[in-house]
């Protein structure tokens, strides 16, 4: 595949946040009094790469938009806060691939996920100077494919030189709409339709096998 412009999901791809997550999930609601059990690492596995406004409609059954709004406000300001110090769990050899791919590509992220969570992957892990630009659904209130289509519109990238790099179903129709090549991440968090899709990676060194 030979393309210069890199756009990557972020849970599931780059990293895996979960353990941080849970437990200002679990503190939130909780403190609320709308969960009979702790949640734990692996019940948040359904909802990567979802929006968090659907996530706690899932949660908890019957809350109403304002409730999720309110709870969605408290658990977004407590988890940027939180990444910032804590971090997540990067994958095996995603920073030094990283920095490699950097002296040769052009790197983007493009995820679901609120305002503020990008930055605060890429100011723990000291990344900003690796990834020329981002965008969030929180910023934009738009559906990934409308963000991928916004990144690429603002630096002028074109589909024949670029290449999504997600881990779930969404990440691949996202990248469909766009027109857009799409590499799979097998250890991430999704499935696909079509379980033989390729290409797919086993581990993230594995993507230098795909592109030039």
């Amino acid at each position: 595949m030979n393309t210069k412009n890199l756009i990557f999901d972020l849970d599931g791809t780059l990293w895996d946040p979960r353990a941080t997550i849970i437990k200002i999930w679990n503190e939130v609601l909780g403190r609320h009094q709308l969960i009979q059990r702790d949640l734990k690492p692996e019940d948040m596995d359904q909802y990567m790469g979802l929006l968090a406004h659907d996530i706690v409609k899932d949660i908890i059954p019957g809350i109403s938009d304002l409730q999720a709004q309110e709870l969605l406000s408290e658990i977004v300001a407590e988890e940027n806060k939180v990444l910032r110090i804590q971090g997540g769990i990067l994958y095996d050899d995603v920073e030094d691939t990283l920095k490699s791919l950097a002296n040769t590509h052009s790197l983007f992220i493009v995820s679901n996920c609120q305002d503020g969570y990008i930055e605060s992957f890429l100011e723990y892990y000291k990344f900003k100077d690796l990834f020329v630009d981002f965008e969030s659904h929180g910023r934009t209130k738009k559906p990934k494919s409308e963000n991928i289509q916004l990144l690429m519109e603002r630096n002028q990238l074109s589909i024949e030189d670029s290449v999504y790099i997600g881990d779930t179903q969404t990440d691949y129709d996202s990248a469909g709409s766009n027109g857009l090549p799409f590499i799979f991440c097998q250890y991430g968090f999704g499935k696909l339709t079509d379980s033989l899709y390729e290409p797919s990676i086993h581990t993230f060194p594995d993507l230098i096998n795909h592109i030039r």
